[in-house]
């Protein structure tokens, strides 16, 4: 029987609850920051809040998204990660005598942007010397698509080594050398050296062949060929070539950017998803909880006990509550755990409820049925457990839903502030680093604005739901 009347009064308040179409929405959007933050793992990188950390090398650092080309005249080149099997390999230790063996291979890369990639690196080629003293040689050499050529770099190749060819002095002088000779020589007058110090490479070696190529260089559009040749020495010598990777680091990047150490900002923002609803629902389940706990045992047991309880609710209560977290956050700064933050906003998050839930409980006492409990000889517990807390539940439901957007906001504003944790990928510390790092005087919208959204969006999620179960419990606010 007991069965039934639970089944029949989940239909009924379903019944009710599919009326509200704002607690729709709101579950909707649940389930789908659920589905978030649990496929986390599968719609970016499993290792991504170890990594969250540390410099991501060979990603491009302050970069928009890939979509923001469909807003902006200027087209600008996207990041793209060749690997072995996207090389084109001509010669793979090709013996030419006299014990020097001969490695190559090409790529090619279509340039339709007017800004190129910013850089071109070349890691990760397996190098073995039987003569540490007898290095192996590394030659690169562009083809474009105007018929020129430049021999960009003619280097060492040893164990390790990592070409970035923007960055690379030798680089910046062939490419240079190579350009001067389209430049009008009155540009160049007494800014030779300014000129070699602060050009962009890559915009250069993409450029047309006119005069300003060096000062006001214009997109070459085209296919370009890069050439690169191993020559090795010593008979000992081996190269592998299959774990080799080849960035053009783009000038745009994924589907949200990245910030100042690389990051995909796409990647934060989903696992960021996981962070906001732990701590939002424990938060909230944790301070209803304790809060309705107090409340009711407050108001059962009543005379002397119940005013010390006030008093006590009424002293933590008026602590100014962000101020001493932040005093709080500070003092543990560099060791502050996501944990350590729940424990700070339930410690100071339960008065308000443990109020309500205290003038809830005491009419509820005073019904017939919790009088009769009484004279048959239930105990405190049982009664307050028993007769008192499911009366008190449809009110608890629906503050627990309203409780996480608080929750989630202050946990943002203490990791904005920089006293969050670390080492965990959230939202407010993505904002902290864009704050610290001035990216809104930048323009780096991509770094600011999303993290904004998603909290407001798990705000938003929460507020209709909590709004729509309070409508359906309360009678009072059940609307035709």
């Amino acid at each position: 029987m007991r069965w039934v009347d639970v089944k029949e009064s989940l239909k009924d308040f379903w019944f009710e609850f599919k009326r509200q179409k704002g607690g729709l929405l709101g579950i909707f959007l649940l389930v789908l920051l659920v589905f978030t933050a649990l496929a986390a793992p599968y719609l970016t990188e499993p290792d991504i809040p170890k990594k969250w950390t540390t410099y991501w090398e060979g990603n491009p650092t302050n970069v928009p998204p890939v979509w923001y080309n469909y807003f902006t005249t200027k087209k600008l080149a996207p990041h793209k990660v060749l690997t072995y099997d996207d090389l084109k390999i001509t010669a793979e230790g090709q013996d030419l005598g006299g014990g020097i063996k001969y490695y190559a291979f090409e790529f090619d890369y279509n340039n339709q942007y007017d800004l190129p990639p910013k850089d071109l690196i070349i890691k990760e080629i397996g190098v073995q010397l039987a003569d540490l003293n007898s290095p192996a040689q590394i030659v690169i050499t562009l083809y474009r698509p105007d018929g020129q050529k430049i021999e960009l770099l003619s280097a060492d190749l040893v164990e390790g080594s990592i070409y970035q060819i923007a960055k690379i002095g030798i680089v910046r002088n062939n490419v240079f050398n190579w350009a001067s000779q389209f430049e009008d020589p009155k540009n160049l007058q007494g800014r030779v050296e300014t000129i070699k110090s602060t050009m962009d490479v890559m915009e250069i070696i993409f450029a047309k062949t006119e005069p300003g190529i060096l000062i006001d260089p214009q997109p070459l559009h085209g296919d370009y060929k890069f050439q690169v040749e191993i020559f090795t020495f010593n008979e000992g010598d081996k190269i592998d070539l299959k774990p080799m990777q080849i960035v053009l680091t783009g000038r745009t990047y994924g589907l949200m950017g990245t910030d100042y150490k690389g990051r995909d900002l796409w990647a934060g923002l989903i696992w960021g998803t996981r962070v906001s609803l732990i701590v939002g629902v424990s938060v909230a389940v944790l301070s209803v909880l304790i809060g309705i706990a107090y409340g009711v045992t407050s108001a059962y047991l009543g005379g002397w006990k119940d005013e010390f309880m006030q008093r006590v609710n009424e002293f933590v209560a008026s602590i100014p509550t962000l101020p001493i977290l932040i005093l709080l956050g500070a003092a543990f700064k560099g060791h502050t755990t996501l944990w350590t933050i729940v424990f700070l906003l339930v410690m100071f998050g339960w008065t308000g409820i443990a109020k309500v839930a205290r003038s809830m409980a005491l009419q509820i006492k005073e019904q017939t049925y919790v009088e009769a409990a009484r004279a048959l000889g239930a105990g405190t517990g049982r009664i307050i457990f028993k007769h008192i807390m499911p009366q008190i539940m449809p009110y608890a439901f629906a503050v627990m839903a309203l409780s996480v957007p608080g929750a989630v906001l202050t946990e943002a504003s203490l990791s904005f502030l920089g006293l969050g944790d670390p080492t965990a990928v959230t939202w407010g510390q993505i904002l902290y680093d864009a704050q610290t790092n001035s990216a809104t005087i930048n323009g780096y919208w991509w770094w600011v604005i999303p993290p904004g959204l998603a909290i407001s969006l798990v705000a938003l999620t929460f507020v209709l739901i909590g709004v729509a179960l309070d409508r359906v419990l309360n009678p009072r606010l059940k609307r035709l």
